[in-house]
């Protein structure tokens, strides 16, 4: 494999405006045996110096506040959530800063045997590879790299080549900071370099779809290499009879349309208690009519392109094979060109059936399928009809939601609202259900001990003379 040139779509126009050479395999293994090297003086530092330069990270970040965000923009389309993703990074960043060394503590204990006492010590992998998606370029791209560099691994990055704007001016923030920049490298490649860092490296963390996930397990369990998939879903919400129609409307729109719907929590399908069917179906209807596209001004409207345009086709596709099967389009269902780009429009579907793709598979669009249920027992059995289970919400008296949410099967369930992982993360753990995923919780301490081997120090003590 030598040196390849990879061409970028922009979302906005779908020119391709930008490209970027791959590294050679030779370079590659220099570049990542250089950061093997280093990990030794970065874990000498200790954990106050990995700290310390973490939290230099990020204000060299706000020192490329500007670059990043404009490369940013450009990968995605959009601007407020590329704004969201800086202070979302810096925000994670300072949170798991907080709470290492709680999470780093090594244990001591006594056996049963008064003359046996154990050590637990944390040995940190050396080079952690981390192949990430183009949803959210640069918070994914970060978020499991952070607890890897405070436990004290080297950390090697391949971002998605959709999205690979970003890179530099990251990469720019990341030189300015003695000792990190020694052991994090962010890599510009295709899905030929991301097999090379799993043949690189120690163990990976993957982010995106599952048949690539697949394909990262089953390479680097050849190599007996643990890995970590962060993969898709298919994420239902359940309104239930005592939710108020209001509310739920709120968080379902809310939930399917964060980022265009392009996050792999998003809610992707509805079940609705028949007594609430149509004044819900209204409610959403009405909220997502009100939401506008970022066509003329990428500033201005809630929902931006559609990042990756095979996606846009998948969409699409699903759509019409509802429609043609019976579902109704209630507002929305086009996917809309403009300048060369496409939008997907905030679209709600009632009458879909449960055999439909749109319920069945990953949708990654704002659009809203509704489907109605007469008790929880039918709630629950739907909403476990699926391979997925990454995440679910449920809506209604929190007493009556708490029982179904525990009858759900997925890692993290939202009870009157959507995606608040980010305000517990520190501490709470969740870990994929089916295909949406494999290994440790990124989320709480199992985030940061997920990079480490444990080793168990057992000393004897003589016995004492009397």
């Amino acid at each position: 494999m030598t040196q390849r040139t990879i061409q970028v779509r922009n979302p906005r126009t779908g020119a391709i405006d930008h490209s970027f050479q791959t590294p050679t395999p030779e370079a590659l293994a220099t570049r990542l045996a250089a950061l093997r090297t280093a990990q030794a003086d970065w874990l000498a530092i200790g954990l106050d110096g990995r700290i310390r330069a973490m939290e230099e990270l990020c204000d060299a970040v706000d020192r490329h506040y500007p670059a990043i965000l404009a490369a940013l923009s450009a990968d995605t389309g959009r601007h407020e959530w590329s704004v969201n993703e800086i202070e979302g990074l810096k925000g994670i960043t300072r949170m798991r800063c907080a709470t290492a060394a709680a999470a780093l503590a090594e244990a001591t204990g006594q056996s049963s045997d008064p003359s046996l006492r154990f050590q637990q010590q944390y040995v940190p992998y050396q080079l952690v590879g981390i192949i990430s998606p183009w949803n959210y370029p640069l918070i994914l791209c970060m978020i499991d790299a952070i607890c890897a560099l405070l436990a004290g691994c080297a950390v090697a990055i391949k971002p998605s080549e959709v999205t690979p704007r970003f890179i530099a001016p990251f990469k720019a923030a990341i030189a300015e900071v003695p000792h990190l920049r020694d052991v994090l490298e962010v890599i510009a490649g295709d899905g030929e370099i991301g097999g090379l860092i799993v043949d690189l490296t120690d163990t990976v963390v993957f982010t995106g779809s599952v048949p690539t996930g697949r394909k990262v397990q089953e390479r680097a369990a050849s190599q007996f290499k643990p890995v970590f998939l962060e993969l898709g879903g298919s994420d239902p919400a359940v309104i239930l009879s005592s939710a108020d129609p209001d509310m739920a409307a709120e968080i379902v729109v809310r939930g399917a349309t964060e980022n265009s719907g392009q996050l792999c929590c998003a809610i992707e399908r509805v079940y609705v208690h028949d007594s609430l069917l149509p004044a819900f179906t209204d409610r959403v209807v009405a909220r997502m009519q009100a939401l506008q596209m970022n066509t003329a001004d990428i500033e201005k409207g809630e929902l931006g392109p559609v990042i990756f345009a095979r996606q846009a086709d998948i969409l699409r596709a699903q759509i019409d094979q509802a429609v043609a099967g019976g579902a109704t389009i209630a507002t929305g269902g086009r996917i809309v060109e403009h300048g060369g780009g496409l939008w997907c429009e905030p679209t709600v579907l009632t009458g879909v059936t449960q055999d439909m793709a749109i319920m069945r598979e990953e949708t990654f669009g704002p659009i809203v399928p509704i489907m109605a249920f007469s008790d929880t027992d039918q709630a629950v059995q739907l909403a476990n009809d699926t391979t997925f289970g990454l995440s679910a919400t449920v809506i209604g008296d929190e007493e009556a939601a708490i029982a179904v949410g525990s009858r759900i099967n997925a890692g993290g369930m939202w009870i009157n609202d959507f995606d608040t992982m980010g305000g517990v993360g520190a501490r709470a753990e969740k870990t994929a259900f089916g295909h949406s995923g494999l290994g440790g919780s990124r989320y709480g301490y199992g985030g940061f001990l997920r990079f480490l081997r444990k080793k168990a120090i057992v000393v004897r003590r003589p016995a004492t003379a009397a």
